[in-house]
């Protein structure tokens, strides 16, 4: 299952179910096939999006690379950091947030 963020300010942002699913639970919206972001809210959401790519990378993630201290096996390299999943949405939002428009998903 895909999560599609839509807004009038940006394009859309397509995330898979796992990943759209963390960046709601970070806003603090329930993970569900619909939903709206007002602009009223964004502040929090932007303030608290900021924290968690603030605490990223403090502790690798459990089975890591970097937590096992194991080389790179993987053939793809490196794995995505929650910073590197949260910057197009955070850049969504704040420009939602500008121009005064909501933000919308759907799966």
């Amino acid at each position: 299952m895909l999560y599609t963020f839509k807004s009038k300010a940006s394009a859309n942002l397509i995330m898979l179910q796992p990943n759209g699913e963390r960046m709601l639970e970070i806003i603090g919206k329930e993970a569900s096939a619909k939903g709206i972001l007002l602009p009223e809210h964004m502040p929090a959401a932007i303030a608290a999006l900021e924290a968690a790519m603030a605490g990223d990378g403090a502790v690798p993630a459990p089975g890591s690379n970097a937590a096992t201290g194991a080389g790179d096996a993987s053939p793809h390299g490196e794995r995505v950091t929650l910073r590197q999943r949260v910057v197009p949405f955070l850049e969504m939002v704040r420009r939602s947030y500008q121009a005064g428009e909501a933000v919308v998903w759907g799966t």
